[in-house]
């Protein structure tokens, strides 16, 4: 369960302090899958960086499972099972695919165990498995390649920073199925989108609205939507049963 008690970050810029985001608290219990959404400039990016250890809150604290990882490093929160998926996936000049998924595994990844993470994400495994992480692949491909990588760590919690930019159409329609996807064989983790795509919101258990640094509204994707499309409704604040699963979100 990751816990977001009173954060909030700052910038100074040539000597103004400018306020990104406000006592922002929130839970997203095991199991959860969650997007944060919110117009540009909201600080949705700059909450899933946060999380992450990227940067620093100047006020608040972060819990994951009940420990304090506010002051963690992003490889200490590795460690302990967060992973995140870049708006722009890094290029690894030299190092293949098999290498990346083994590396993001920690144990020694067959090529068979390696072309299953592929196929998961629709790629054909023979036609990666050696390839370079550079720029011969495609923002779709890499985008893939990424998530790939998450799967292959098994994480406690995912965190995908608009995992939408800058892929094609066809690419996009992949993501979306990649998603549906995760959120059906979900176990112990939970997975944070921060994304605007209307089809990404659809499939959520929970949508949280930041807007001008604060947390504006929360609710199942029913709830939310309808109000981000200007149609009217009334937020929720609890996350939705998952489907045949005991314990709620």
């Amino acid at each position: 369960m990751l816990e977001l008690k009173n954060i909030s970050f700052a910038v100074t810029e040539d000597g103004v302090r400018k306020e990104i985001l406000k006592d922002i608290s929130l839970t997203v219990e095991d199991r959860c899958f969650v997007v944060i959404t919110g117009p540009n400039g909201s600080g949705k990016s700059t909450l899933a960086r946060l999380i992450m250890g990227v940067v620093q809150p100047t006020g608040g604290r972060i819990l994951l499972d009940g420990e304090d990882i506010t002051e963690l490093s992003i490889t200490e929160r590795a460690r302990r099972g967060v992973s995140f998926a870049f708006q722009q996936p890094v290029r690894f000049k030299g190092i293949r695919v098999h290498d990346l998924l083994r590396l993001a595994s920690g144990r020694a990844l067959s090529v068979s165990d390696a072309c299953e993470y592929l196929s998961e994400v629709g790629l054909c495994a023979r036609d990666y498995i050696d390839r370079e992480i550079n720029s011969s692949l495609s923002g779709g491909e890499l985008k893939r390649i990424e998530i790939a990588t998450l799967l292959a760590r098994h994480t406690r919690l995912s965190i995908f920073d608009e995992p939408e930019a800058g892929i094609d159409l066809w690419s996009f329609q992949n993501l979306i199925r990649i998603f549906e996807n995760m959120q059906r064989e979900i176990q112990g983790g939970s997975i944070v989108i921060i994304s605007h795509q209307e089809r990404i919101l659809r499939i959520a258990d929970e949508i949280i609205v930041l807007a001008d640094g604060v947390l504006a509204r929360r609710g199942s994707a029913a709830e939310i939507l309808p109000t981000l499309t200007g149609a009217g409704g009334a937020p929720g604040q609890d996350c939705p049963r998952l489907q045949g699963e005991e314990n709620a979100c």
